[in-house]
């Protein structure tokens, strides 16, 4: 199964390379002088994190690939901005965000954003167990944003609770008990569909 790793936290093996993601703050500045290798550099140590919390917020493959473009074209033609305070991945994750929120309140005023159900939605195609689907849609519909952040970003980066808490500006002991709280929630869900079943 896919997604049921995250659901078993002490069974979930994590990939060493992505527990420890340790960004020098001077890329931002190379990045703010051009300097593409720098770019390239910071691309390569984020991208799979950025994908997971651009996943969290989109909750589809391609509008996260499509955020993640803007979220790092963005961070191009910024970089010369940022300020160094030590939380590299959080100022990434601010500009992901509000890119985010910007397209989701221009969206709102021409379109309908009801959710479709799993089954008829496109965005999930590349995805062809349906378990794996149903899970994938119970994590991004039952749980509160916060919670899918936390979540996706623990199970597909494989960073520790303190790194994604330092990295969406919540304290550690926030960060654990929404991690919890998401977990049990969706433990009732799987639970209650098996009594179903």
């Amino acid at each position: 199964m896919l997604m049921f790793a995250f659901v078993y936290e002490d069974q979930a093996p994590k990939p060493e390379k992505y527990n420890n993601i340790e960004i020098d703050e001077i890329l931002f500045k190379k990045i703010g002088k051009n300097d593409m290798e720098a770019f390239d550099q910071l691309y390569r140590l984020t991208e799979r994190t950025m994908y997971a919390f651009s996943l969290s917020l989109v909750k589809d493959h391609q509008g996260s690939l499509d955020l993640m473009q803007e979220t790092y074209v963005k961070i191009l033609s910024a970089s010369h901005l940022y300020k160094p305070m030590g939380k590299p991945l959080a100022w990434m994750f601010t500009i992901a965000k509000n890119l985010y929120y910007s397209s989701v309140r221009k969206e709102s005023r021409t379109t309908n954003l009801e959710p479709e159900t799993i089954q008829d939605d496109k965005r999930f195609s590349y995805i062809t167990d349906m378990d794996d689907k149903i899970v994938l849609q119970t994590v991004l519909d039952k749980l509160t944003e916060e919670e899918r952040e936390i979540v996706l970003l623990y199970a597909v980066t494989g960073l520790k609770h303190k790194e994604i808490a330092e990295s969406i500006g919540l304290s550690l002991s926030t960060t654990l008990s929404k991690y919890h709280r998401a977990l049990k929630k969706l433990r009732v869900h799987l639970e209650e569909k098996e009594v179903r079943a």
